[in-house]
């Protein structure tokens, strides 16, 4: 098993469809909509109108992931990716952690 884990509260990790990139436009699209940046609700606006709703979006997704190991390789099969999504607007220096567990 490989368990991998974001050290932040403004991005994610996805494992999701990789063979058409119009997947991952649509997320952002349907994210940005659920949750809109510069929403008068959010009072956490510190970093900028996009601060509350990063941490918002991570919430909804998830901060780690468990994928199986096969034969010393991730078994995702044919079509997942593995994504760190970023939620905000300008890019941020990110720290993961990757276990890898087994034989």
């Amino acid at each position: 098993m490989c368990h991998l884990f974001i050290y932040h509260t403004s991005a994610s990790l996805m494992l999701c469809e990789n063979a058409d990139p119009d997947v991952r436009s649509d997320l952002e699209r349907f994210f940005s909509r659920l949750v809109p940046d510069g929403d008068p609700l959010f009072e956490h606006i510190d970093e900028g109108v996009d601060d509350m709703p990063a941490h918002i979006r991570s919430i909804l997704t998830k901060m780690d992931l468990t994928m199986p190991v096969t034969n010393g390789s991730l078994d995702l099969g044919t079509w997942p990716g593995i994504y760190l999504w970023e939620h905000r607007h300008r890019g941020h220096q990110r720290k993961l952690s990757v276990t890898v567990m087994g034989e």
